[in-house]
């Protein structure tokens, strides 16, 4: 009986974690940028029945073929879930759902960032790192989303 509480609580608190996820709406992966450009980052945040609190994103872009023995590498062989790279933004998120749009949009809040001019062409991870509190008991929850975006001059 103790295992089925257990196994319960743990099913409830994964589920309710998975709801909280957040997706990068803009812009679309692979989409070219370039050095110096500003961009449009919208973070979405899916409707959830579990209570919970934003707290804050931190939006980076990194370079995934880097330099030197690095060069030429393509974001899919990094694990670019583990570096934010360059911070472009950080600080507090407060997704919105806006009256009138579209039934199938989500919360979300839209965050002009800057790409570095000292990029250089090739793959770029555009990584957002989400902090919040969930459920009753105030759960931390952290995740990272990523997209690539391909940095051209």
């Amino acid at each position: 009986m103790n295992a089925l509480l257990f196994l319960f609580a743990f099913t409830y608190l994964v589920l309710s974690a998975l709801g909280q996820r957040i997706a990068i709406g803009e812009p679309a992966e692979w989409t070219t940028v370039k050095p110096g450009s500003n961009i449009t980052v919208e973070v979405d945040r899916p409707l959830t029945l579990t209570g919970s609190q934003e707290v804050s994103i931190a939006i980076g872009l990194w370079p995934c073929g880097g330099y030197g023995d690095a060069a030429n590498r393509s974001c899919a062989e990094i694990d670019v879930t583990q570096v934010l790279g360059n911070v472009v933004y950080a600080g507090p998120y407060n997704p919105q759902l806006v009256e009138g749009q579209e039934a199938w949009k989500p919360p979300y809040q839209n965050f002009t960032v800057t790409v570095p001019s000292t990029f250089e062409d090739g793959q770029v991870s555009l990584g957002v790192a989400h902090f919040s509190l969930i459920g009753a008991g105030a759960m931390p929850f952290m995740e990272v989303a990523n997209i690539t975006l391909i940095v051209q001059s």
